[in-house]
């Protein structure tokens, strides 16, 4: 049997590395019930890199060299800069396009975010906070379950990981470490944590001679254009075996699934995109470990010889 390893998402700074960790295993344990299945390693084979803190601690004044120690042992913004609000500004309009939301919608919920003076020229683009907030009201409303705020702050925190000097080997630098060289594990990945994943095993998975039979990323963000035009040339790690993606279409974060169009792989990547995730945002991680498919694609792969 192979290990697991878990990579999180955003927002989780100030948690309990421990009690992350069992949140995971028991929303997965009860997608496997769905099928008959139960965990088949022990919880000590199932690694749990914490890097929540490391981004939160990296705005507010940490040492940097602690917080790789922090991510490997688990112990626990500034305003975005112009560059950073272009990128998240441009995941929120395609957010908003792709649900065919028209620019006079999105005009209309800036004028009303202010002092409701709909003759007030409002200019569109990053630039102007009052279109941010248009688009922001926009998703709230139009998108049923969708979270403009949830959408906003991962995309900031992906912007931080690709962008920021020192960020992204930070944060990789504990999750490299719960992988040895030699290592032979599952990934299983969720929103900005898909991210972080799919760089770490891009661009080390050959060298750390790194065998990851099955590599699973749910909600992710992955096929948003800034988000895979950061990564290009969008490429296969040599040590992923099978690729499998699921996600809620209502989640705002996983914009796309992660096909031919959207994020080009050979061979291409598995797609689920019926995920049923009951989260109040459509996106949070229980709502997809306990998806009875997810859970089972895991344990198969876990127990394959």
């Amino acid at each position: 049997m192979r290990d697991l390893v878990l990579v999180h998402g955003r927002s989780q700074q100030g948690k309990d590395p421990a009690a992350l960790k069992a949140e995971w295993l028991c929303a997965l344990e009860k997608g496997l019930q769905k099928s008959g299945l139960t965990l088949p390693i022990p919880e000590n084979r199932v690694h749990f890199p914490y890097y929540g803190q490391a981004l939160f601690d990296l705005d507010s004044g940490v040492d940097p060299g602690q917080i790789a120690e922090i991510i490997v042992k688990g112990r626990g913004n500034g305003a975005a800069d112009m560059d950073e609000r272009k990128f998240i500004t441009a995941a929120l309009e395609e957010a908003v396009a792709s649900r065919g939301i028209s620019e006079d919608e999105v005009f209309a919920e800036a004028a009303a975010a202010g002092d409701g003076a709909v003759s007030q020229v409002i200019e569109r683009g990053p630039l102007n906070w009052r279109w941010v907030q248009g688009l922001l009201r926009v998703i709230d409303r139009r998108v049923p379950g969708g979270s403009a705020a949830t959408l906003a702050a991962v995309t900031s925190d992906v912007f931080r990981f690709l962008k920021t000097f020192g960020v992204r080997d930070i944060v990789e630098l504990g999750v490299q470490k719960a992988m040895p060289p030699d290592a032979d594990c599952v990934v299983v990945s969720h929103s900005l944590g898909t991210v972080v994943a799919y760089s770490l095993l891009r661009r080390e998975g050959t060298a750390q001679r790194w065998h990851v039979p099955l590599f699973v990323t749910l909600g992710s963000p992955l096929g948003v254009t800034k988000i895979r035009a950061s990564l290009a040339p969008v490429t296969r790690a040599a040590c992923i075996g099978s690729w499998f993606n699921a996600m809620d279409p209502r989640d705002v974060v996983a914009l796309y699934p992660l096909d031919v169009e959207n994020f080009p792989m050979t061979p291409p990547i598995e797609n689920k995109t019926d995920v049923d995730n009951w989260t109040d945002n459509r996106h949070g991680i229980a709502g997809y470990l306990e998806d009875a498919e997810v859970a089972r694609r895991i344990h198969e792969a876990l127990v394959a010889p």
